[in-house]
């Protein structure tokens, strides 16, 4: 009997030492995998509004549950399909996040692509269909009430938002000043981000396609790495209030969104240095193309001074194309310099910054992607400390 009972008992002990093993095992898989996820690319979705902030409503629809089921059925997709992909939601459930701590968790997880999803209305009855993709951009002088200044709105139901954003009034049209200096370094991936996007779920899902877009969104100026935000349909129309609150449908947004960010997301990864590339120096200029064409160029030249040189950044392409390609819509003077694996394409060249940025203006029509970089002694700098060094020089 002693044998017997002592060895059930050495059995007991066993079982319960594997149980404990096993608890401790599961307790771990619940804290954030740091180590494992160090070396993944890390995907922040943002489902906008939520909680006390319903965004747009209309048509016994709200924006804030369909903006929801759009991200988490684009999150779905990438969580099973995409090892390598860390995805952080801005929010899974029905609760209000302001709008600076949204941005606020995509910096502090280091974020290599911020995607935030909303839904579009309009003030007048008139009936208006299809999706468009921002990225952070001047909002056009003419408009009087942008997609960015009903997104920023959100902003006033936050009780210290004046302290949050430096006294910003999201319905104040001078407000707007602050997004004068655009921060440029992530303008280009930004860009192709979008249009990817807009390319894949208007076929994949059958949107009337308008367009890729710029705007002065708080949300996307906030964050430090590249970032889009997409305004999936007008929830103010009925047949898009349908559309957009379909699950069929919204399996099928998601789906498109999937698809742009894999695109996305192997080109960065298969192209990306280890370490980053220095840039390179700017193309020697190409004589311009004979025909004529607008807008004139600015009519200060650059010089050899230390100075820095703005230019207006049109596209970006893997391959060198000719100044007189028809990609460039009859523009003149266009310049190309190669950085990384891609060859980047330029309109202008001036010390003086305010004869570029109406260079900028003046080719919105042709390419609304286009932004203003500098080059200081041949190289590459970063705008911003550019333009604030041609402001002291003219003070």
């Amino acid at each position: 009997m002693y044998n017997y009972m002592n060895k059930t008992s050495r059995w007991k002990t066993l079982w319960a030492v594997k149980a404990l093993l096993v608890l401790l095992v599961s307790c771990f898989s619940l804290l954030p995998s740091s180590a494992a996820d160090k070396d993944k690319f890390v995907l922040v979705i943002d489902a906008g509004h939520g909680g006390k902030d319903a965004g747009a409503c209309a048509n016994r629809a709200k924006e804030k549950n369909i903006n929801l089921s759009v991200a988490l059925a684009f999150g779905k997709l990438v969580e099973q399909n995409c090892s390598d992909v860390k995805v952080i939601y801005t929010r899974k459930t029905d609760v209000f996040i302001p709008l600076h701590e949204r941005a606020d968790i995509a910096n502090r997880n280091k974020a290599d692509v911020f995607i935030s999803i909303h839904t579009n209305s309009v003030e007048s009855r008139r009936a208006v269909s299809g999706m468009e993709t921002y990225t952070m951009g001047m909002r056009r002088s003419d408009e009087k009430r942008s997609a960015a200044m009903r997104e920023n709105e959100v902003i006033t139901i936050e009780s210290d938002y004046r302290e949050h954003y430096a006294g910003f009034d999201p319905n104040v049209p001078e407000s707007y000043i602050i997004f004068d200096i655009v921060n440029e370094t992530n303008m280009a991936e930004s860009v192709e981000l979008a249009q990817l996007i807009q390319k894949n779920v208007c076929n994949t899902a059958g949107r009337p396609n308008k367009g890729v877009k710029q705007d002065a969104f708080l949300v996307l100026r906030e964050t430090s790495m590249p970032a889009c935000l997409i305004e999936l349909g007008y929830i103010t129309t009925v047949s898009e209030a349908a559309y957009l609150t379909n699950q069929a449908n919204v399996d099928k947004m998601g789906k498109g969104i999937y698809q742009a960010f894999v695109a996305y997301k192997n080109k960065r990864t298969q192209t990306s240095p280890t370490t980053p590339a220095r840039p390179a120096q700017p193309a020697t200029p190409t004589p311009p193309a004979t025909q004529p064409t607008t807008p004139a160029q600015p009519a200060t030249p650059a010089t050899t001074t230390s100075a820095p040189v703005f230019k207006v950044q049109i596209m970006a392409t893997d391959r060198q194309l000719s100044p007189t390609d028809r990609q460039f819509k009859g523009l003149q003077g266009v310049d190309s310099y190669k950085e990384g694996n891609l060859w980047k394409y330029t309109v202008g060249a001036s010390e003086n910054y305010n004869d570029i940025k109406q260079l900028r203006k003046d080719i919105l029509d042709k390419f609304p992607q286009a932004f203003i970089i500098a080059f200081k002694n041949g190289e590459r700098v970063d705008v911003n400390n550019a333009i604030e060094e041609f402001r002291r020089n003219n003070r």
